[in-house]
């Protein structure tokens, strides 16, 4: 039976130890791309607005993943509030950029780990996490001594720093990324963000380091590797083909790649010309023939 790593770095005391480095670094940010070098613990907000406790909209056994994660009894899904992209077509802008949510302690969160597992839940999934690691570290450390033992997802947006990344080896069992843009001055125009593809392009990297492919149990359950989410776009403004490129090419021909058709338009969407609709089904085979022609075999398309 495979075991987290956390439960290594717990029994080492190393899992203590990149909880107290994580939490001086809320001292002077610098946890992902921003690099806002704000004092969070002195009630000072950067980018994400968040300060040293996580904001938390919801704690829920959650069904709507991918089947690899929902397994038979769901993923543990903990959606945190605000993020470090606004993207214009968000379609929780009311979590990620309004704020929804209350805050909790890092008790309360390992709390929330400790009842997702005890509903049979076989991950806990951590949603738009990037802006909040130290909490998240702590909160692990805090589950660990406690009981917890299933793998740790970390379902990220992509923007992810590196530095950050390298901290959390042997923390994280699963990385599911998105890679939303293969441009980087097309994604400032649409996620308000600057180098979106080139800093996603070096986080994907650093995180198949770390985990490998999708690795799965006899119950087609995964419980270790990487999970690459790219969404489809009106008019290939995303850059499906290079996006496939890059994966088959430099991550690997086995990454598990799921294909989205999800997109609508929301949030500030009707103010640009090419998010005004949603996508064809033509576009969306392109896409899925695109990741094909790229070479990649582990292709999950949903329409």
């Amino acid at each position: 039976m495979y075991k987290p790593g956390y439960l290594g770095l717990l029994k080492n005391g190393e899992l203590e130890n990149r909880v107290i480095r994580f939490k001086s670094m809320l001292e002077s940010c610098v946890l992902c791309p921003h690099q806002c070098r704000v004092n969070r613990t002195k009630g000072e907000r950067g980018y994400c607005k968040t300060l040293d406790k996580a904001v938390v909209s919801g704690a829920q056994v959650h069904f709507g993943e991918e089947r690899e994660l929902v397994g038979k009894y769901g993923s543990g899904t903990i959606f945190f509030s605000h993020c470090n992209l606004a993207c214009v077509f968000c379609q929780n802008y009311q979590i990620s950029q309004c704020g929804a949510g209350r805050e909790v302690t890092a008790a309360e969160l390992a709390d929330m780990m400790i009842n997702l597992q005890n509903k049979k839940c076989h991950n806990i999934n951590l949603v738009s996490p990037g802006h909040i690691v130290p909490q998240i570290v702590e909160a692990v450390f805090l589950a660990a001594g406690n009981g917890l033992t299933i793998p740790v997802v970390y379902n990220t947006n992509g923007y992810d720093l590196t530095d950050t990344l390298v901290l959390l080896e042997g923390i994280v069992d699963i990385y599911m990324p998105d890679i939303k843009f293969a441009d980087d001055l097309t994604a400032q125009k649409y996620l308000g963000v600057k180098k979106y593809y080139s800093t996603a392009g070096n986080a994907v990297k650093e995180m198949h380091r770390q985990v490998g492919d999708l690795k799965t149990d006899e119950l087609n359950t995964a419980y270790r590797g990487l999970l690459v989410r790219h969404l489809v776009m009106p008019g290939n403004i995303a850059g499906t083909e290079k996006i496939m490129r890059f994966i088959a090419g430099e991550i690997s021909k086995e990454t598990y790649v799921n294909i989205m058709a999800q997109y609508y338009p929301a949030h500030r969407a009707y103010g640009f010309e090419k998010l005004k609709r949603k996508i064809t089904k033509r576009e969306f085979s392109r896409a899925v023939q695109a990741a094909a022609e790229a070479g990649l075999n582990n292709i999950r398309a949903f329409d």
